[in-house]
């Protein structure tokens, strides 16, 4: 093993959360510099340079005033979220700490009501920071959003570098945030466990205490994703069905009374939720990856090895940062064509620059010893290596061919936009068996992936995987809040009346944001996949522990777990119907509100009155809250019982049914709906010949725009692909995750 000292390990780690935090906090200002209030001109604000005009004045007054709306609203959703949140966390800590205190002593081994506390606390600690790395993702995109749309007006690359500056924020403070967080609860739990170097059964307590971390950050992941998705949904259904089909008004048009609650969504969902999200993967991975160390009786003494999964993440700031040179310096955005390949730019980088350095820190931990780890001999530093590049670069593959299936730029995208020629129901059809042909490419790769680091490495090889797809989490949060900034950006530039060539700049950047986040989603979903299998990996060997004797394998033919596969297999289209059900429910409502308004209130046609916000606000708010319950609950109580019940046996069949089920489905439901919304830009921007009668009664053609019949085809595909990419979708694979998390935190319950 490695001569690298406890001390040297958690030097290195800090050395990186600071490098990561002065970078988080740099961008920060940088974006800080271009000022909105009026009051504030001519404080050395870049932008505000060239405004010299009281009309120039004006917009910014404008464009502050509707970023108030939007974070008040954001910051009431939020506050509300996490008061039941708050609820939640408090019951089932009790919960946590009944289960694993009072579980039965088998095989010689009893959890203490002390591993019991430290579980529990390791619960509140993960969800405590996963509601926190939500809120700082929201408020550092209300804070951008209004200043990506200001700066749109000196050009599309001066609007892209302040929304990428903006995600980049937001990308390495959650992820410097995430590994001090388990860093320091890693630090407190050994004071309690002091002989874990010396004695692999308090290791083994001692980690699996840990892994309350990922629990409570995944579960708070869920409702994020699932409150945070419905709300964003429903606004945005609400809008697009009487805003832009019924009224015929444009997007995110200052006359909808639901274009607040809309902006608002992108902030709670795509940004809060994401971030929870995302966080909860790297905790569950990190987890799942020392709890298999901690059951090695060759790496458990070994300071280095222990650190390890807490040193790719650390060093892949360091790499990330390096990564966006290449957007902020290097190679500037000057035109739309730029905007895409700027950012799939970060993609490629960020994992070549990885790769190499993966090879450095495996032999530089692990030593150059071979080791026996997950019951697989003979394991050593290079195949560990080859384990975390083969998550790395299937992670890139995946995210390439998401880009392939979502992008306008290539054909299965312009084909769902040619069926629209032909009604919406064509539409909907040509983008379903788009979704389920892109599952095809990622199942291989993620399946080719496995078998390579079982082969490797066995479970902990699958762990190594996963933190290798996470390795480079800064530069994937940077792009996924990218996104959601320049749509909130595009929304605030129609509101403040800024003209056509502002929306032009925002909608290009907006386009390539939606790329993005399908990349993103992909990527987070191939995470879900691998991370699900190495906690399954951490559960049966916890399970192994417990029996007292060798559990290599689940037979499918016991009755027990063939009935869990089953399940497990239908569990994902059990909370696909409950979230989509909630979407349409929250969506019904707010549709009838937006109705009623523009019945009721004939004057906010011709802007003489102004529509009700808040009331929109309020009805998203309480659907999302209300909506949320259930669908969390089926997540959570499902394992739970089924393991209680029924044993590890039908546990260990959920836990594969889910997974095996659930990225299939999150996979297609995310690129459905991508494809959908990226079919209608397409069309909104001309990108489509469409054959029209012209006054001399001859046909012609010309592009596509908005208000033609391709497009409210188009409009119909993407609204009811909203519920797809942003509900159902991320929700799934937050759902793969939690059941595996919480079968291990709970697994002598199971035994």
């Amino acid at each position: 093993m490695s001569g690298v000292t406890s001390g040297e390990v958690t030097g290195v780690i800090l050395s990186c959360v600071a490098i990561g935090f002065m970078v988080a906090v740099y961008y920060a200002l940088q974006t800080a510099k271009i000022i909105l209030k009026s009051e504030n001109v001519g404080k050395s604000d870049p932008l505000l340079a060239h405004q010299q005009s009281a009309e120039d004045t004006k917009v910014n007054n404008e464009i502050a005033t509707i970023v108030d709306a939007i974070a008040e609203g954001a910051q009431a959703f939020l506050w509300k979220e996490y008061s039941y949140l708050a609820v939640f966390v408090a019951v089932f800590s009790i919960i946590v700490l009944v289960a694993v205190g009072t579980a039965p002593t088998i095989g010689g081994v009893k959890p203490s009501m002390s591993d019991a506390a430290l579980t529990m606390l390791a619960f509140i600690i993960g969800a405590v920071t996963s509601i926190v790395s939500g809120y700082i993702g929201m408020s550092i995109a209300v804070y951008a959003n209004g200043r990506v749309a200001s700066s749109a007006r000196l050009g599309i690359g001066a609007a892209f570098q302040t929304a990428f500056k903006a995600g980049t924020v937001m990308g390495f403070a959650l992820v410097s945030l995430g590994v001090l967080m388990l860093l320091i609860t890693i630090q407190l739990f050994r004071a309690n466990y002091s002989a874990f170097l010396k004695d692999q059964d308090t290791c083994k307590r001692l980690y699996e205490a840990i892994s309350g971390f990922g629990l409570g950050g995944s579960s708070v992941a869920l409702f994020g994703r699932v409150g945070g998705g419905i709300y964003t949904k429903a606004a945005d259904v609400g809008a697009d069905l009487v805003g832009k089909v019924e009224k015929g008004i444009p997007e995110d048009d200052p006359r909808n009374p639901a274009v607040i609650a809309d902006n608002v969504g992108d902030n709670v969902g795509d940004i809060a939720g994401m971030g929870a999200d995302l966080f909860g993967s790297f905790a569950e991975s990190t987890c799942a990856a020392l709890v298999l160390t901690a059951q090695s009786a060759d790496l458990y003494k070994s300071p280095a090895a222990l650190g390890f999964p807490l040193i790719i993440s650390a060093v892949g700031i360091i790499a990330s940062f390096v990564t966006t040179f290449f957007s902020t310096t290097c190679f500037l955005v000057e035109k739309k064509e730029d905007v895409e390949q700027s950012l799939k730019r970060q993609l490629i980088v960020s994992t070549v620059l990885m790769s190499p350095t993966v090879f450095l820190l495996s032999y530089a931990f692990l030593g150059n010893n071979s080791f026996t780890v997950s019951n697989h001999d003979g394991v050593n530093w290079w195949k560990v290596s080859l384990c975390i590049l083969a998550g790395l670069w299937s992670g890139l593959v995946i995210g390439f061919i998401t880009e392939y299936y979502t992008s306008h730029s290539y054909t299965p995208v312009r084909e769902v936009s040619e069926s629209c020629k032909t009604g919406a129901a064509t539409n909907i059809i040509f983008g379903l068996a788009l979704g389920y042909k892109s599952v095809i490419v990622p199942t291989f790769c993620i399946a080719g992936t496995i078998y390579l680091s079982f082969s490797l490495a066995g479970m902990y090889g699958i762990a190594m995987s996963a933190l290798g797809i996470l390795s480079t989490l800064p530069v994937g949060l940077t792009i996924d809040a990218y996104g959601p900034i320049s749509d909130n950006a595009g929304g605030i530039a129609e509101m403040a009346h800024m003209g056509d060539h502002i929306r032009d700049h925002t909608d290009a950047l907006d386009a390539a944001g939606n790329t993005t986040a399908a990349i993103g989603k992909g990527f987070a979903i191939g995470s879900a996949a691998f991370v699900s299998l190495a906690l399954f990996g951490a559960f049966v060997n916890t399970i192994t522990d417990y029996k007292g004797n060798h559990l290599r394998s689940v037979d499918i033919l016991h009755p027990f777990v063939f009935a869990g596969l089953l399940i497990g297999a239908m569990l994902p289209y059990w909370f696909s119907a409950m979230t989509m059900k909630s979407v349409g429910q929250a969506a019904y409502a707010m549709v009838e509100e937006v109705r009623r308004q523009f019945k009721e209130h004939p004057a906010i046609m011709d802007y003489s009155e102004k529509p009700d916000y808040a009331r929109c606000v309020g009805i998203a708010t309480e659907a999302a809250l209300k909506e949320m319950i259930a669908p969390g609950c089926l997540v959570i109580f499902t394992p739970l019982i089924t393991g209680f019940l029924f044993g590890h046996e039908a546990a260990c069949g959920v836990l594969v049914g889910a997974l095996v089920s659930g990225v299939q489905i999150a996979i297609s439901a995310s690129n459905t709906g991508g494809a959908w919304d990226n079919a209608k830009k397409y069309i909104e921007a001309g990108g489509l010949m469409i054959k029209v009668t012209g006054e001399n009664g001859q046909e012609m053609e010309r592009p596509s725009k908005k208000g033609d019949d391709v497009h409210k085809a188009a409009v119909t595909g993407d609204t009811v692909g909203d519920p797809f990419k942003d509900t159902m979708g991320p929700s799934l694979h937050v759902l793969i995750k939690l059941v595996a998390t919480l079968s291990l935190v709970l697994a002598p319950l199971y035994v």
